[in-house]
């Protein structure tokens, strides 16, 4: 497979070749689902592009928990279907699809009654881990275990002792949510697909009462652009109503948006080896081991305010705080959240008032002819909702088209990431950098963390940490700009890195740096970057306000004190 170099002159060239000739599938929003959707469609031989209005994963897909998991909770609601198909795929992505990106991380659930809670949620661990071998790609995952309560302490000393009467400790694994989109995204331009990020549909094209094509518009450079599709997938998550009304006709279905808020606290705020999983009067709530930190999260309330850029109030705030510290011996305070940050669930409507009970099933349906539609689902089962998306544009295509075969396409990084990672001492020895800064790449990039030791041997001085985001080497702010169409510095900052909520600062002390890293990649001009790093401390002083207001309304009010676009 050719590795795919998404920079500038290659976004210019896949608008300008989607505008060329018409494409046989053309998929309008680059999350977990539309990027999966790209892929499927490109790997059985259709000529396919990928528009996305904003960043590649930059609404839900860049927010969620973090997890790829089966979705234990959706076993007490007996909706074994769901969570058997999710299981397959933990376990694909896991072993063959991107074992260099999907990680095992262990559960501690505290159980507050001695035997019948032992016995009812023991049985439905038990039938999750039945559930995953009989799939046969569950044997990469250590089976559960029961803990008695001095056990327990020992695995998880942050717990009150009086929390808890014993334990029962699982796993499930996890991954960069928004770097596993933007993978996903390469993966399908090294196939051949068209993708260009801020690139706005603002209309579709008609013939009679038939879709075939779409009007899109270059964010950066005004210019417009008519993409011509036979077939045109619809995947914009929570924004799917208003693509819809784009076309003029009504949806079969709405879509409804949750928000989900998480915090993150540094590592030595809580003493545990492991993550927990605790229920609340709702749901359940994670605190999820995230390198050196801890994700806490999440809430689960409706939301219908701004959808690009969705605020965590200091109601929110106060909630996961509460409840977490409901468990913990030492509990945390304010002072002690580095980072903060609200995604919307995009939940199927009509089925439940309350949110929490909406279903995370998918629904794909065909409009109107030449215009495909899904919605709904999870992120771990985005491979399905792109498989079923594919499925329903190819009966409107005339002429064979293969099945679907991402079941075993691995993603760029994967091929070879396990041998690479046992020679990662020598790598390191040669590269003239400490073991755990290799290990670091290999677990971002898998294989193609060559392309970015590559960088620093032609410019020793990328090799240096990232001031301020010791975490990160400067090389990899970089390869963003070069390799993985980060256009702005809010993309390197906060997705292609997580350095906006692994940070107290949120990342505004790294912010000039990296904005004078990109600017040669990307042809930035002095004035450009003061602009760039001008806009990135207002969005940050604006989330800041938001996460003191009280409430929902006022903490949107505060967000969108912040501009959306990045004058150039």
């Amino acid at each position: 497979m050719r590795t795919a170099t998404l920079g500038p002159a290659q976004r210019a060239e896949s608008l300008a070749g989607m505008a060329e000739r018409e494409l046989d599938v053309l998929v309008v929003g680059a999350g977990v689902v539309g990027a999966g959707t790209a892929l499927d469609a490109v790997t059985r031989g259709l000529s396919t592009g990928l528009v996305e209005a904003r960043d590649w994963a930059s609404g839900t897909s860049s927010r969620s928990s973090k997890l790829i998991h089966g979705g234990l909770r959706y076993l007490e609601m007996l909706d074994f279907a769901l969570v058997r198909e999710a299981l397959k795929e933990r376990g694909l992505l896991l072993e063959r699809l991107a074992p260099h990106l999907v990680k095992p991380v262990p559960f501690l659930y505290p159980l507050q009654h001695a035997v019948w809670e032992r016995l009812y949620a023991g049985s439905g661990v038990a039938l999750y881990d039945v559930m995953s071998m009989a799939r046969g790609h569950g044997r990469g995952l250590p089976l559960h275990r029961h803990l008695t309560r001095r056990h327990a302490l020992r695995v998880a000393p942050c717990l009150k002792k009086d929390a808890l009467v014993g334990a029962l400790q699982y796993y499930d694994a996890q991954v960069d949510d928004a770097r596993f989109v933007a993978v996903l995204v390469r993966t399908a331009a090294s196939y051949g697909a068209k993708v260009a990020n801020r690139a706005r549909v603002t209309g579709f094209l008609r013939e009679g009462e038939r879709v075939v094509g779409a009007t899109v518009r270059d964010v950066e450079s005004g210019a417009e652009y008519q993409v011509r599709a036979k077939q045109i997938v619809n995947a914009t998550g929570v924004w799917t109503d208003d693509t819809q009304a784009m076309v003029g006709e009504r949806g079969q279905f709405h879509v409804r948006a949750s928000k989900g808020v998480h915090l993150v606290v540094p590592r030595d705020r809580i003493n545990s080896t492991t993550g927990l999983i605790l229920r609340t009067e709702k749901s359940v709530l994670f605190v999820i081991p995230w390198g050196r930190h801890w994700i806490i999260g999440t809430t689960d309330t409706d939301w219908d305010l701004d959808k690009a850029h969705p605020a965590a109030s200091s109601a929110d705030i106060d909630y996961l705080l509460q409840h977490v510290n409901s468990v913990l011996a030492v509990p945390l305070g304010r002072d002690d959240v580095e980072g903060v940050y609200a995604g919307l669930r995009p939940l199927l409507a009509g089925e439940s008032d309350a949110t929490s009970k909406l279903s995370r099933e998918h629904t794909v349906a065909h409009p109107a002819p030449g215009l495909v539609v899904v919605a709904g689902g999870k992120y771990t089962t985005y491979r399905v909702m792109a498989k079923d998306a594919v499925d329903e544009a190819v009966h409107g295509l005339d002429m064979r088209v293969a099945d679907c075969v991402t079941e075993d396409v691995p993603l760029l990084g994967a091929e070879g990431y396990r041998a690479m990672w046992n020679a990662r001492a020598r790598i390191a020895a040669e590269a003239g950098l400490h073991v755990v800064r290799v290990e670091h790449l290999l677990n971002r990039y898998g294989t193609a963390a060559q392309e970015v030791l590559d960088l620093i041997a032609g410019d020793p001085s990328l090799g240096a940490p990232l001031p301020g985001a010791d975490d990160y080497l400067r090389a990899e702010v970089v390869y963003a700009a070069s390799h993985e169409g980060a256009r702005h510095l809010d993309d390197v900052l906060t997705r292609r890195t997580r350095i906006s909520i692994e940070t107290f600062d949120r990342g505004t002390r790294s912010a000039r740096e990296a904005a004078q890293l990109m600017a040669p990649v990307l042809g930035w001009d002095k004035g450009q970057v003061e602009r760039e790093v001008a806009h990135y401390e207002k969005r940050v002083e604006a989330e800041r306000e938001s996460q003191r207001q009280p409430d929902d309304l006022t903490a949107d009010a505060a967000r969108l004190g912040a501009p959306d676009i990045v004058p150039l």
